[in-house]
């Protein structure tokens, strides 16, 4: 399965072709398996083994400028989330 940008539907088709699932069944697998994520992620950081971990930060406000017009404006306080790869996926890569 080599796919530039992967979609909750290839997933819910690769899942569907390895265990011999329906299609709608492997897609609620799929959408549910990102619910739980996301309310992870949005209750603190996530940790997968062998994987990685996504820490959520909060970035201060600050003055930012547009490059073009020369012009400042205020970038507003936000959560923004970092992707942490593992070990063991970073030396699965550089086999």
């Amino acid at each position: 399965m080599t796919i530039k940008n992967l979609k909750k539907k290839d997933i819910s088709l690769e899942i569907s072709k390895k265990l011999g699932f329906s299609v709608l069944y492997s897609s609620k697998i799929v959408e549910d398996l990102i619910d739980v994520l996301k309310m992870q992620i949005i209750d603190g950081n996530l940790y997968l083994k062998n994987l990685g971990s996504f820490i959520l930060k909060e970035k201060k406000e600050r003055i930012g400028r547009n490059p073009k017009t020369k012009e400042n404006f205020i970038i507003k306080k936000r959560k923004v989330i970092i992707f942490k790869s593992s070990k063991n996926l970073i030396k699965l890569i550089n086999i």
